[in-house]
């Protein structure tokens, strides 16, 4: 949903600097591995020590990257399927030390196991949302709908969570983490759904 919305205006925002680098020979590859390298930090070193504010801070210096490098393909006309491949496997590395950082830290020095358990819960629901639509892709269908994307829980987790550094009660870390375990299972039933039906009309379209 918000990639639908928010797509054309943070492509208008970081075009400069999509435009910047490829001047300096930086390629979109690197950008995504050096993207995910820094999330990855983010997830599994700040918020595992208990920085939930400055590790989402760090994070979002670094999860643009998914935006930059394909402004940066755009421009430069790369289409082959590997950017696609890199870009869409790292995604996964990302969201995996998201939700596990965050989870690390309520198992131990939080103290609070609903939250861990909510967060893992939520990085197996995210995990399957991805699955799914990539399964549907190689089999030649479309299952690029549904309430909680990739973009939509990502938001809402870095949001959360810098806010709980900040000091707003752990509660509301993890009502949004319960939330978006109902959205990520809307989310699946939604994409299974409609490969579903693209399934049946081109079994139907076969037999006329």
């Amino acid at each position: 949903m918000l990639n639908k919305y928010a797509r054309g205006f943070f492509t208008a925002l970081f075009t400069p600097l999509a435009s910047w680098l490829i001047r300096r020979r930086v390629s979109p590859d690197a950008v995504t591995i050096i993207g995910t390298l820094g999330v990855m930090i983010g997830g599994l070193v700040f918020y595992p020590l208990g920085q939930l504010f400055w590790g989402t801070i760090f994070i979002v210096l670094f999860i643009f990257s998914d935006v930059i490098d394909g402004i940066m393909a755009r421009q430069q006309e790369r289409k082959g399927k590997w950017g696609a491949f890199l870009d869409s496997t790292l995604d996964r590395f990302a969201d995996g030390a998201l939700f596990a950082g965050v989870s690390i830290w309520f198992f131990t020095g939080g103290n609070n196991d609903a939250i861990g358990i909510t967060a893992l819960i939520c990085l197996v629901l995210g995990m399957l949302v991805s699955y799914i639509r990539a399964k549907a892709e190689s089999l030649g269908f479309d299952a690029n709908v549904g309430l909680a994307e990739r973009a939509e829980r990502l938001v809402f987790l870095l949001t959360a969570t810098g806010l709980v550094g900040l000091g707003v009660p752990e509660m509301v870390l993890l009502i949004v983490l319960v939330l978006l375990c109902l959205a990520s299972c809307v989310t699946i039933v939604q994409r299974m759904g409609t490969v579903r039906r693209q399934a049946t009309t081109e079994v139907l379209g076969k037999d006329t």
